[in-house]
């Protein structure tokens, strides 16, 4: 069979001739200079959107301020202080670095030289771990200032996992329902937030290393830790135990910032041994004070691992911030005044169907002490307001009425019918 005859006249592409543009010869045909152009800018811009990561919708002036993102906080969260100064600069350090760093990538990629030498510090992250009892709004600083960034959040709750092989989830779940709230986009969830709650349900059950194996404690706190770090995870983007055949999605998680919160039960009295091993003969004065203030406040990372938490977890979350039981005067605010509030949220229900809702002070004063009452935090308040309101949402909307008037007496009627 004879072999086709090679044509180094014209481009084995373009087709454009000799005449038209210079052509490079190679070993079975040419290529015009124009079509080497294409291609080596068609390769840049590939490469370039390859090793793009995700941008944080915001370049490093428009990122806000610790001073701004705390007041941003305030608006929605009621209380709280000392916990989002911390959570502020957290959130404001990770993402300068992030930022920062992107900043660096796009002088490379542009072939420009910065005016200042480039830094040799590596910054790492520095992940958060919320302290306080349930209702307090652990979950609801953290999906707020999450909102706030327009990044990939996600909450998950640390009982469900147990070790490797075992019936539960495993920790690589945590990643899975990243990438899903992302819809999938890789680079987007490498940037995100992860909520782990009830981070105190997997201490270990005593003091010294497990000799059997604790599947949902200890075993479950050495998985997270390499994740918690940051490392390359393969995560099967739709669960792994269902679905054994499907193909991994590579998660790396060096970038992505993890607030854990738990209620620690029973943590005060070790704090309190401590403090009073302190004070054995010495400052009775000192000790009698402290025994009366909220002994979360002194807290030390030897208290979360006399509690059950390894060592090497309790260094992976060098911000703890320890949340305050809400007083009255705070329950009441949580009521009315964040841009959320459990009120404004009943009045625009009752709006939609065209119907006022009137709620006399006495009533608020009344739900309150109701809440503290029950020891039910925050979380109560909607309970409550659930139980007073519930007749009003089921029968008005055919009724023909334009206004639900709450009073103290018709409160305490329906919570008691209903409670």
């Amino acid at each position: 069979m004879k072999e086709k005859e090679t044509n180094y006249s014209v481009c084995s592409i373009c087709g454009r001739g000799k005449d038209e543009c210079t052509l490079i010869r190679g070993t079975i045909g040419c290529v015009c200079s124009e079509c080497v152009a294409q291609i080596n800018s068609f390769l840049l811009a590939r490469q370039e959107t390859e090793s793009t990561p995700f941008h944080l919708g915001i370049d490093k002036e428009e990122l806000m301020s610790p001073i701004a993102l705390k007041e941003a906080l305030d608006r929605y969260v009621i209380g709280q202080e000392r916990a989002k100064r911390y959570l502020s600069v957290a959130v404001y350090n990770h993402y300068k670095r992030l930022l920062s760093r992107e900043e660096e990538r796009k002088k490379t990629t542009k072939g420009k030289k910065s005016q200042q030498p480039k830094s040799s510090v590596e910054i790492e992250k520095s992940n958060v771990l919320f302290v306080g009892p349930t209702g307090v709004g652990k979950t609801l600083l953290a999906s707020t200032i999450a909102r706030m960034l327009k990044v990939p959040f996600t909450l998950v709750d640390a009982t469900v996992f147990t070790q490797a092989g075992y019936v539960g989830e495993d920790v690589e779940s945590i990643l899975t329902r990243l990438l899903q709230v992302a819809d999938y986009d890789v680079s987007a969830a490498e940037h995100g937030i992860i909520f782990i709650d009830e981070i105190d349900k997997i201490g270990r059950k005593g003091d010294n290393p497990s000799i059997t194996r604790d599947v949902s404690g200890e075993g479950v706190q050495q998985a997270l830790l390499k994740i918690l770090e940051g490392t390359d995870v393969n995560v099967p983007p739709q669960g792994g135990r269902k679905h054994p055949e499907q193909k991994m999605i590579k998660v790396n998680t060096r970038d992505i910032l993890f607030i854990c919160g738990g209620a620690f039960e029973g943590i005060d009295r070790l704090i309190a041994n401590r403090m009073n091993r302190q004070f054995i003969g010495y400052r009775t004065e000192e000790k009698k004070k402290r025994q009366g203030d909220n002994l979360l406040q002194y807290l030390a990372p030897q208290d979360l691992r006399a509690f059950g938490l390894i060592p090497e977890l309790v260094g992976r979350l060098p911000i703890i911030a320890n949340l305050e039981p809400l007083d009255r005067a705070a329950l009441r605010d949580i009521l009315t005044k964040p841009e959320n509030a459990i009120m404004r949220q009943y009045e625009e229900l009752f709006r939609i169907d065209g119907i006022r809702l009137v709620v006399d002070e006495e009533v608020l004063d009344f739900i309150v002490d109701k809440a503290i009452e029950f020891k039910l935090g925050a979380r109560g308040l909607r309970s409550l307001c659930e139980a007073i309101f519930m007749e009003g949402m089921y029968a008005l909307p055919q009724s023909g009425e334009t206004t639900l008037h709450v009073t103290e007496s018709y409160a305490r009627e329906q919570l008691e019918r209903n409670f």
